[in-house]
């Protein structure tokens, strides 16, 4: 088999796997693990003075050790590589949860609020059918890129020990990096790796989405759309691919959230506070898939460049 076959393989199988399963609920999953070892470090350490420090101090060893460890992955049994990007891999499952988030919000209010927190870290006690709706597709879009197009563009950079070091780094931004009085000083530098990673991922997811809407519909103005808004989030980086969805179902996404009974401003991203629909979340469903698909072939053909030339 040629190097390139052999190395476009795992990304195949995994990403066929992921397709067609979603995330493994009954097996062993890496980010669990990681958000235990996360945790075990988070509770000791984050407490007294220098809290700044050790939170540098864990987040830059746990992500050093989960590069080597996947190395060590890589080189000693390569022949389950498949089975880690499939692990690295959170499209489906996404897509899934934010499929029902519509369908218990269509049955009650109450129902739609529980099922949304599910997959958002706010406070959904008082949200409006909008809103959950809303926070639904805002999770979608940033999901395409932390679940599926980074660990994407990690794993075409540095291969599975980089696509396993890029869920290593959204775990710790996840779990510790808030702006809360809790995570402010330990989950500093968890926050500023995970946007460091994240920069050229979230602007690229972006590009994917909008660019096939673009051409079908010969409407280049959505470029303009997204280098207005995709400036107006908390995040450098969430605002693009939330954007590019936003001008995409031509409605409104961002404002005021409470996190952690703490309410956050944060501006809004398009113009247009119209009710949002089971066809605009089927409609994003397939911008994802679209850009996922597109996501796959660049990966291919950047690795089949790396093995032939």
């Amino acid at each position: 088999m040629d190097n390139w076959m052999i190395a476009i393989l795992p990304l195949l199988l995994g990403w066929f796997l992921d397709l067609i399963f979603g995330d493994p609920s009954r097996l062993p999953h890496p980010i669990v693990w990681f958000g235990k070892a996360i945790a075990f470090f988070e509770h000791r350490l984050n407490k007294g003075h220098h809290r700044k420090l050790k939170g540098a101090v864990t987040a830059l060893l746990l992500i050093a050790m989960t590069y080597a460890i996947g190395l060590i992955i890589n080189c000693q049994l390569s022949i389950i590589n498949f089975i880690l990007v499939f692990f690295c891999l959170a499209g489906t499952t996404l897509i899934r949860e934010v499929r029902e988030v519509f369908l218990a919000v269509d049955r009650s209010l109450e129902e739609g609020r529980q099922q949304v927190a599910r997959i958002v870290g706010r406070d959904t006690s008082a949200l409006s059918a909008q809103e959950v709706r809303t926070a639904a597709l805002e999770t979608l879009a940033e999901n395409l890129s932390d679940g599926v197009i980074a660990p994407l563009f990690w794993f075409a950079i540095l291969g599975v020990p980089g696509m396993l070091t890029y869920k290593m780094i959204n775990t710790l931004d996840s779990m510790i990096g808030y702006k809360t009085e809790r995570y402010r000083d330990f989950g500093c530098w968890a926050a500023h790796i995970d946007d460091v990673a994240n920069y050229i991922p979230a602007r690229l997811t972006a590009l994917l989405m909008i660019l096939p809407h673009a051409l079908i519909n010969r409407q280049l103005s959505i470029f303009h759309f997204v280098r207005k808004y995709g400036r107006n989030h908390a995040s450098p980086n969430s605002g693009y691919p939330e954007a590019a969805l936003a001008g995409i179902l031509n409605c409104r996404f961002g404002g005021p959230h409470y996190y952690f009974g703490q309410l956050f401003p944060k501006p809004y991203i398009g113009e247009n506070e119209r009710e949002l629909t089971t066809a605009d979340m089927k409609h994003a469903v397939r911008i994802n898939r679209i850009a996922e698909v597109l996501m796959v072939f660049l990966v291919m053909i950047c690795l089949i460049l790396k093995n032939i030339l």
